[in-house]
C-alpha cells in the first residue's frame, strides 16, 4: 500500500509547491513508512511541470520505490495489490508488473483492457510521456482512497493525492468517483487553457438504451461537485470498462413472495443454534453454504498470504514487550462477520504466528464525568497497574474485570466471548486479545491531530463515530493478557482485516428491516443494490484512509470480486430472510456459514453497529442523528 500524491501546475504563473507543502508530505508518509521519493516531470513545449510524491508500505516481493520512471518517460503511481487478473509471481512486485503492461499499451483500449483484468484494490496515477497524457482512478468499489482538487479561480493547478492536502486548500479536496478512470490531455489542456477530465466509465449489464441513461446520470453527478470551470466528458469512442462483478441478481420466487407478506410480522421464531441447524439438514442450503465458505475463504487466504514474511521487520510494539511476528490482525468485536473472517485466516496463516484480534472501547459518557480515579476504573489517563500475575483466567476475569468495568462495553464483552470461541476452535494459534480502551481526551486531542484531515472530506456524525472507532482500533495500542498478567502491547501486524461489506450485502442493518416492512422483498433488493453502488462513497475510501495512516494496509475479504459475484447471484431469499428475528435473519447465509466452522454462540448475535458496541455514540453529544453535519470534523 502506498501514499501516493501528484501535482500538476499548467501555467508558469503558478508552480506544484502551490499544491504541495510539508504537512501533506508528512501524511502521505505515514501510509507508506518504508520509502519516500518525489520526482518533479518539467517540459517546456508545451509548458506544464508535474510533481510526483510515492510513499511506499513494502508488503510483497522485492522492496519497490516510487514513483517508478522507466526509458520512455512514463511515471507510476500505484496504491493498490494484485490478487488475480494479472500474473505477480511470488517474489514480484505488483507494481513493477503493473508499470511492464502500462509501457505496453498503445492506445485507450489497451489500457481499458488492462484495469478491466484486475482483480483486487487499486487506484493509480499514470503518466503517458508519449501522449502528455495523465491517466487515474479507483477500483470498482473504490477500495483505495484518491482526492482531486482543483484550483478555483483559475485551472492553472491541480492535486491528487490519497489523503487531504493542507488546510487552506482542503475545503475544496472531493474523493475521485470509483465510477470508471480518467484521462487529462496536459497537452490540450495548456493549449486551450481549459481543465477537461475524459471519462471512461464502468459498464453496467442494462440494456443499451438504460445504459446511456445510467452515464449521463453518473456524469451529471461527477460534474456537480466539480468547480463550474471543470468539464468532464464522456470518451468520444464510448469505450467502457467491463465490471469485474457479475449483475445483481433480482429475482423473486412466488413462494418467497408468498412468504414474505406472511411472515413480515412473524414474531414466533426463537433466537437458537437450532434454528440454524434446521436450515443445514437441508442439502441445497448445505450446499450453498459451503459454497459461500469455499469462496470467501479464498478471499481471506489471499489477503493473508500475499505479503511478506520472514524479514527483519519494524517493531512498533512497547518497549519490554514480546517480540512478535504479527503480520496479520482482525478488527475485532465478536460479532459474526469479524468471528468468521477470524476463523478463515485462522486456516492460511502459519500456525506460529499470532493473529492478533483488535477490540475497541470508549470510555462511557458518565465516567468522563467524574473526577480523580473511579473505584471501578482506571484513571481517565489509563495508568494501568495490572502487573500481578493471577492464578487462573477465572481469577483474571474476575479481578481486572471490575477494575476495567468502564471499559466493559458491548463490543469488548462479546469480543471476549469471541476469543474464547476462536481459543477452542485452534487452542495451538495464539490468539491476541487486543484490549484498546479510549478516554474522552485521547479522543478529542487525536481527531484534531490526525483523524479529522484523514475523514475527509466526508463530514456526518456517523463518519466520525465509525472513522474514530476504527482510527484506535487499527493503531492496535493496547493491553494483552500475557502469562497471567495484563501487559502493554502494539500491534505490528500490518495487515488489517475489516467486515465491511457483509451487512451491505446480506441485509445486516437495522434499516433492511424497515425497508422490507414498507415495500417487501422488491424494495429490499434495491437498497441492497444501492447500498453496493455507494460503498466507495460511504465507506472504503474513508476506511483506506483512516487505516492506512497507521502504515498499515486495510484489506476487505467480503468486498473480494469473487465473494461480490458469488453473492450477487443469489437471490435475497438465500441470503437473508428478514421475517425471521435479529440474530438470525440478518446475514442469514454467513450465520449458517459460521455454524458450519464450529462458531456457535457468536452465530446468532444480533448485528451491532461499531458505533454503539464501542460506546463512542453520543459520547460527546446527545442531540446527534448519524446524518448530521459533525461540528467536530470542521478543519477551520
Amino acid at each position: 500500500m502506498c501514499g501516493i500524491c501528484c501535482v500538476v501546475a499548467l501555467s508558469s504563473q503558478h508552480t506544484i509547491c502551490d499544491g504541495f507543502n510539508e504537512d501533506l508530505y508528512c501524511r502521505l508518509r505515514r501510509r507508506g513508512p518504508d520509502s519516500s521519493q518525489q520526482l518533479i516531470k518539467t517540459v517546456s513545449e508545451p509548458s506544464y511541470e508535474c510533481l510526483f510524491s510515492g510513499h511506499v508500505l513494502h508488503l510483497r516481493g522485492l522492496m519497490t520505490p516510487q514513483p517508478l520512471e522507466d526509458v520512455s518517460n512514463n511515471i507510476l503511481l500505484w496504491n493498490g495489490e494484485i490478487f488475480n487478473g494479472v500474473h505477480v509471481g511470488d517474489s514480484e512486485n505488483d507494481t513493477e508488473v503493473m508499470f511492464r503492461h502500462l509501457a505496453l499499451c498503445s492506445s485507450d483500449a489497451d489500457f481499458l483492457s488492462l484495469f478491466s483484468s484486475l482483480r483486487g484494490p487499486w487506484s493509480f496515477i499514470y503518466y503517458q510521456a508519449s501522449g502528455h497524457s495523465l491517466w487515474f482512478g479507483r477500483d470498482y468499489f473504490g477500495r483505495r482512497s484518491l482526492l482531486w482538487q482543483f484550483s478555483d479561480v483559475s485551472d492553472s493547478v491541480f492535486c491528487l493525492t490519497s489523503v487531504s492536502v493542507n488546510l487552506e486548500s482542503c475545503n475544496r479536496c472531493q474523493e475521485v468517483p470509483a465510477s470508471g478512470i480518467f484521462k487529462i490531455d496536459l497537452k490540450g489542456c495548456v493549449t486551450t487553457k481549459s481543465l477537461s477530465l475524459t471519462w471512461f466509465p464502468w459498464k453496467y449489464s442494462c440494456t443499451e438504451k438504460i445504459e446511456e441513461e445510467i452515464f449521463i446520470d453518473i456524469l451529471d453527478r461527477v460534474s456537480k461537485d466539480l468547480p463550474d470551470h471543470i468539464s468532464v466528458v464522456m470518451n468520444e469512442s464510448k469505450l467502457c470498462l467491463s465490471t469485474p462483478v457479475t449483475p445483481f441478481n433480482r429475482t423473486i420466487s412466488e413462494a418467497s413472495a408468498e412468504c414474505a407478506s406472511t411472515g413480515s410480522n412473524n414474531t414466533s421464531h426463537v433466537v437458537s443454534i437450532e434454528t440454524l441447524e434446521g436450515y443445514l439438514a437441508e442439502e441445497h442450503k448445505r450446499k450453498l453454504v459451503h459454497q459461500f465458505i469455499d469462496v470467501l475463504d479464498e478471499a481471506v487466504k489471499r489477503r493473508v498470504l500475499l505479503l511478506v514474511r520472514g524479514e527483519d521487520q519494524r517493531t512498533r510494539e512497547a518497549e519490554g514487550v514480546f517480540p512478535g511476528k504479527d503480520h496479520v490482525a482482525v478488527l475485532f468485536s465478536g460479532g459474526v462477520d469479524s468471528m468468521v473472517i477470524a476463523a478463515l485466516a485462522d486456516r492460511h496463516v502459519p500456525l506460529e504466528e499470532p493473529i492478533d484480534l483488535l477490540n475497541v472501547a470508549f470510555m462511557p459518557k458518565e465516567q468522563t464525568k467524574q473526577t480523580g480515579t473511579p473505584k471501578n476504573c482506571i484513571g481517565q489517563e489509563m495508568q494501568l497497574d495490572l502487573h500481578r500475575v493471577q492464578e487462573n483466567d477465572e481469577d483474571l476475569d474476575a479481578k481486572t474485570g471490575d477494575r476495567l468495568s468502564c471499559f466493559d462495553v458491548p463490543d469488548r464483552i462479546t469480543g471476549r466471548a469471541g476469543l474464547k470461541e476462536l481459543e477452542a476452535l485452534n487452542p495451538s494459534r495464539t490468539w491476541n486479545f487486543v484490549e484498546i480502551n479510549v478516554t474522552l481526551k485521547e479522543l478529542q486531542e487525536m481527531r484534531q491531530r490526525f483523524i479529522n484531515h484523514l475523514i475527509y472530506p466526508l463530514d456526518t456524525v456517523l463518519d466520525d463515530s465509525i472513522g474514530c472507532a476504527i482510527w484506535f482500533a487499527s493503531r492496535g495500542e493496547g493491553y494483552i493478557h500475557k502469562q497471567g498478567e495484563m501487559k502493554p502491547y502494539t500491534s505490528p501486524a500490518k495487515v488489517v482485516l475489516t467486515g465491511i461489506g457483509a451487512d451491505e450485502q446480506l441485509a445486516g442493518y437495522s434499516r433492511h428491516r424497515v425497508c422490507f416492512r414498507k415495500c417487501g422483498l422488491e424494495g429490499l433488493n434495491k437498497e441492497l443494490e444501492m447500498e453496493l453502488g455507494r460503498i466507495s462513497s460511504r465507506n472504503l475510501g474513508r476506511d483506506d484512509r483512516i487505516i492506512g495512516d497507521h502504515g498499515k494496509e486495510a484489506r476487505f475479504p467480503f468486498i473480494d470480486e469473487d465473494v461480490v459475484s458469488f453473492l450477487n447471484s443469489l437471490p435475497i431469499s438465500e441470503k437473508a430472510d428478514l421475517t425471521l428475528p435479529r440474530g438470525i435473519g440478518e446475514k442469514l447465509l454467513l450465520r449458517l456459514g459460521a455454524k458450519e466452522l464450529g462458531l456457535k454462540a457468536s452465530s446468532i448475535l444480533p448485528k451491532r453497529a461499531v458505533q454503539f458496541g464501542s460506546r463512542i455514540a453520543k459520547l460527546e453529544s446527545n442531540n446527534e442523528k448519524a446524518h448530521h453535519t459533525c461540528n467536530r470534523l470542521k478543519l477551520f
